[in-house]
């Protein structure tokens, strides 16, 4: 009971600085220069609304954190939350997983009066909300793909009609819904501020990190050096991402099996544990008290681990 209760703890602590950030995030849904200006400036970030309790909440984040934008130490936190769609700094990233590392510690040792546990409710919540940023990347990477060929079609369409392509990439940033949006008007913003194309482009391929969408920039700056017809090219690519798209399909439906027994596989000693922690606490208990079943504990642990590995690389065909 003591374990599901330090778990609820910090599970709520991170849920409770996640809808915190998706409001504050909403509330910044203002033009692509206030967004691009926290980037450039420290100054230029001012929120709509400052009376309320979030963005009180945020400036006091924002306080804290400017001390840390002098070192290089959000660099990569900084580069996650651009490629997670997130307006934070590096900076103020550090200081919510602190804040998050604190509080969560906190609730639990007043639940638990238990050190390890504090220790791992600690570890727990910010690991936690880490692991959801690479989720959130990952899945705003794979809508980005799904979107990637209707926008091609769409350049294309607009490059025939008599468009620059630099127009065309506004089209794309009023037309499309996000995140393909959202990262094609960064790009004009970019260009509109004295950023060339070629390394505004560049840029957003290091944000999306696709094959795919390597492709694309590459052939552009290919027709911008030796010229060439860019609609015709851009259709061969938008051909060419479609049919990786359906064969990315098909794998997945072939591996699903797979991929299930992988989840079964991770999951299915925790739910064994925890009817076993309700049924027969008291033989249960001596897996983590008795050295003997600390290292049956561990062993088993890495023997899971390495199960699942296999698995994955069974399963995982790159397309």
């Amino acid at each position: 009971m003591i374990f599901l209760a330090a778990l609820f703890a910090s599970l709520t602590f991170f849920i409770t600085i996640l809808l915190l950030i998706i409001y504050v995030k909403r509330k910044q849904n203002v033009n692509i220069f206030h967004r691009l200006g926290r980037h450039y400036s420290e100054n230029n970030a001012r929120d709509e609304d400052d009376n309320g309790l979030t963005a009180k909440l945020y400036n006091f984040v924002k306080r804290l954190a400017k001390p840390l934008s002098k070192f290089n130490l959000s660099q990569l936190p900084e580069t996650k939350l651009r490629q997670a769609g997130l307006p934070l700094l590096g900076s103020e990233f550090i200081v919510i997983e602190l804040l998050l590392a604190c509080l969560a510690g906190a609730a639990v040792y007043m639940f638990t009066e238990s050190l390890n546990l504090t220790a791992a409710g600690f570890i727990g919540a910010p690991a936690a909300f880490w692991i959801w940023i690479l989720i959130r990347i990952s899945n705003r990477r794979d809508a980005f793909t799904e979107q990637l060929s209707d926008c091609l079609t769409t350049v294309s369409n607009a490059l025939r009609a008599g468009y620059s392509f630099q127009q065309s990439m506004e089209v794309i940033a009023k037309e499309m819904e996000p995140p393909i949006s959202e990262e094609f008007a960064r790009v004009t913003a970019d260009i509109s501020m004295g950023i060339n194309l070629e390394d505004a482009l560049e840029q957003m391929a290091r944000r999306v990190e696709s094959s795919d969408f390597d492709l694309v920039v590459t052939a552009v700056l290919i027709q911008r050096e030796v010229g060439g017809n860019l609609a015709q090219v851009l259709d061969s690519i938008s051909d060419t991402i479609n049919e990786r798209i359906r064969m990315k399909r098909e794998i997945n439906a072939l591996t699903a099996q797979g991929r299930l027994s992988a989840m079964v596989l991770l999951a299915l000693p925790f739910a064994v544990g925890a009817g076993m922690y309700f049924i027969n606490h008291d033989n249960f208990i001596v897996l983590f008290e008795d050295p003997f079943g600390q290292m049956a504990m561990i062993g088993a642990g890495i023997m899971e681990l390495i199960g699942v590995f296999v698995i994955r690389k069974i399963v995982d065909i790159d397309a």
